[in-house]
């Protein structure tokens, strides 16, 4: 445990940080997972509503320091990439 005054409130602020960083990590894996949900539900309109949604999610991520830049760009790059396979098979089995 630190002694000097400065030290103590460098804990107390990552301590916050650190909480704020874990929610916002979470809610960002909760987004992804629904996502997931809704590709699995097999409803494409539900689907691209996600996709956007979860889009949004990965960017505000980035702006707020929670992940990597490449690393959202990379993951909106695989959610697009299985949404469209999804919206293809979709359209050719109604066809």
């Amino acid at each position: 445990m630190p002694n000097i005054q400065s030290a103590k409130k460098r804990v107390r602020i990552t301590r916050r940080r650190s909480l704020r960083n874990a929610s916002l990590k979470s809610a960002l894996r909760t987004t992804l997972k629904k996502f997931d949900a809704a590709l699995a539900s097999r409803d494409v309109e539900q689907a691209r509503l996600a996709l956007r949604i979860a889009t949004r999610a990965l960017d505000k991520a980035v702006t707020k320091g929670i992940i990597h830049r490449n690393k959202a760009n990379r993951k909106k790059s695989r959610l697009t990439r299985r949404f469209n396979r999804f919206a293809e098979s979709q359209t050719a089995a109604q066809a």
